[in-house]
């Protein structure tokens, strides 16, 4: 009867199991092996040219200027825009969940909007936005009397035009997750906090928090995960430009492989990215699991 029940089992994940072994692991292992290779442009029409170069592709990374031009950057975004994305996500789903908020389905859907939008759309609108000459945004520092800002072309306003952009776009997708944490929170836990006399601020600080702590770590990874992968604003709006000030290590990846066909080099970067990613994940573990 159990053998029985195995196979049934077996029978439904097989297709699944196959499917996630054909389209992500071999892919991978493909990838991993690439990065130690010099495949190029060459490679495609003619296999035989292939060869393995050992360590070369990462060795010639840390030599690379450009590379750690782009590293600079994505590590200036993922630690600044992660925890204002945050940071807006949580106040916005602490707003929507208030008893003193009316039409919260309206305002949910709001801000889910900009999530759902095409990005190239959304380019549209904020480079109209950014504009140094009919922005509105240089319009409304004009009445302050502030000169105009030139907000994708001046190397040192280029990337905190591109994490208002990511914050403004990605935000709403947090705050759901947010909203589905608060929901959970025992209402016992506010009343007798009530009782106790605690004012807001302490229920938020001694209640909400420690409770909304299992939310917060997991949106804090994919968030993590997400920005260090940053790459549609940067090549939408400013295509890494001023002087590469706003070039991310995935575009930079993105160049070698596909603009320039060092597809070995690409891959490298590639592995390069998914090990910062992984020891991202792992301080986050280690920093949650310290704090219980």
């Amino acid at each position: 009867m159990k053998s029985n029940s195995l196979k049934i089992v077996f029978f439904f994940l097989t297709p699944a199991i196959g499917a996630i072994f054909i389209f992500f692991f071999i892919p991978v292992i493909a990838a991993f092996i690439i990065s130690f290779t010099d495949f190029d442009i060459y490679t495609l029409g003619d296999i035989s040219t292939l060869r393995f170069i050992g360590l070369d592709n990462y060795s010639k990374l840390l030599k690379d200027e450009l590379f750690w031009t782009a590293l600079k950057n994505t590590f200036y975004f993922v630690l600044v825009a992660g925890p204002l994305s945050i940071a807006v996500s949580l106040s916005v789903a602490l707003l929507l969940n208030s008893k003193l908020t009316k039409f919260k389905s309206l305002f949910r859907l709001a801000y889910f909007l900009p999530v759902v939008t095409t990005l190239v759309a959304v380019a549209i609108v904020w480079r109209f936005i950014y504009h140094p000459n009919f922005g509105i945004l240089n319009f409304f520092l004009g009445l302050l009397g502030i000169n105009p800002i030139d907000w994708l072309g001046d190397p040192f306003w280029a990337m905190p035009s591109i994490i208002i952009l990511a914050v403004w776009k990605n935000f709403g997708y947090n705050m759901i997750i947010f909203i589905a944490g608060l929901q959970n929170i025992p209402e016992e836990l506010y009343e007798a906090a009530d009782i106790e006399g605690a004012n807001a601020f302490r229920k938020f600080i001694h209640i909400t928090l420690p409770m909304l702590a299992p939310t917060t770590l997991f949106v804090s990874i994919i968030t993590m995960i997400g920005y260090f992968q940053l790459f549609a604003e940067p090549y939408v709006m400013t295509q890494g430009g001023p002087l590469n000030k706003t070039l991310s290590i995935v575009q930079y990846m993105y160049q070698e492989g596909f603009r320039w066909w060092n597809m070995g080099y690409s891959a490298s970067i590639a592995f390069i990215l998914f090990v910062i990613i992984f020891i991202g994940t792992i301080i986050q573990f280690r920093i949650q699991k310290s704090q219980k």
